[in-house]
């Protein structure tokens, strides 16, 4: 990721262009949206989970919310992020590089998270993939408040499995609309958006 964040940052300082967005500039207007008609007040404690180049938290501070982090395990991330930060004069954005399956201790009290693309990264991990998931759950308990909102956008996983992975701690609250193909007759979702809130 460090090299693919280097090369990207290498981009931004030459044409300006901050890089791949997770999923599309939709996925961004998704959960933006659900924000808007669940009324979740804008001085909220949102947290981006593996921001990459942060533009999600730029979308989230232009329609006015105020307490927004951003965390990557990648430096070369968090640069990118900082200079689109600074690019867009979006100073109130807090970004930190912090690997999320061993939080620091100043990471809690959340009262929304939000993951596109981190959690599928993760399970791609050849090196104990299925405890690196435990422990991804694990940490979202503890940075995310009872009863504070998680919000996953996933292309690795199904609604099923999802709801199997997060059992421990979370219930569904809805699965936003994503779009749909048909192949074979039958019709699916090249992505998954999910909303969980964490229990009491």
């Amino acid at each position: 990721w460090d090299a693919a964040y280097e090369r990207e940052l290498q981009t931004f300082k030459d044409i300006g262009d901050a890089g791949e967005i997770w999923f599309g500039e939709e996925s961004m207007v998704r959960i933006i949206r659900w924000l808007e008609k669940q009324k979740v007040p804008l001085d909220c404690s949102v947290l981006d989970i593996g921001t990459g180049n942060g533009v999600l938290l730029i979308e989230l501070a232009k329609y006015g919310y105020t307490d927004l982090t951003g965390i990557d395990y990648s430096p070369s991330a968090i640069q990118l992020s900082e200079k689109v930060r600074e690019k867009e004069g979006m100073s109130n954005i807090k970004l930190k590089v912090e690997d999320f399956l061993a939080p620091s201790a100043e990471l809690s009290r959340f009262e929304i998270c939000i993951d596109k693309g981190t959690f599928d990264a993760i399970s791609l991990n050849p090196d104990n993939a299925v405890g690196k998931r435990k422990q991804y759950v694990k940490s979202l308990c503890s940075v995310l408040e009872p009863e504070g909102f998680f919000l996953i956008t996933s292309c690795n996983w199904t609604k099923e499995e999802l709801l199997d992975e997060f059992r421990e701690g979370f219930e569904i609250l809805e699965e936003l609309p994503t779009p749909k193909f048909c192949f074979g007759g039958r019709i699916g979702n090249s992505v998954t958006t999910l909303v969980f809130q964490r229990k009491k």
